[in-house]
């Protein structure tokens, strides 16, 4: 369940990278209109596919492990805008993913 929840938490995280290519673009023109829609679509299967693991996992593992949307944004960013991190991006996320680990193995 661990796995589909990160799933649906890396797929919520690339919404910020649509609208982040929305913003690089003129307003109402092709591209923007584009990346708008993706960004709407995916949101729209996240709220469905959260409303689903909330329904089947503890709540508290639930948006705990929804704090990872910062690891998956960090790696999105360097990804897809080549964005450099930082030792404090590291340290964040390191600290984010053992309180996640904490969490998680306390809800077995």
């Amino acid at each position: 369940m661990i796995l589909v929840l990160q799933l649906v938490v890396m797929l919520y995280t690339l919404s910020s990278v649509a609208a982040k290519l929305a913003s690089g673009e003129e307003a109402l023109s092709p591209a923007f209109l584009l990346y708008y829609g993706v960004e709407i679509l995916i949101l729209g299967i996240y709220a469905i596919a959260w409303q689903q693991i909330i329904k089947r996992c503890d709540l508290s593992v639930a948006y705990a492990n929804r704090s990872m949307a910062i690891l998956w944004s960090l790696i999105w960013t360097v990804v897809f805008f080549q964005e450099t991190l930082t030792k404090k991006n590291i340290i964040g996320v390191l600290l984010v993913f053992a309180g996640t680990m904490i969490v998680n193995n306390d809800g077995e």
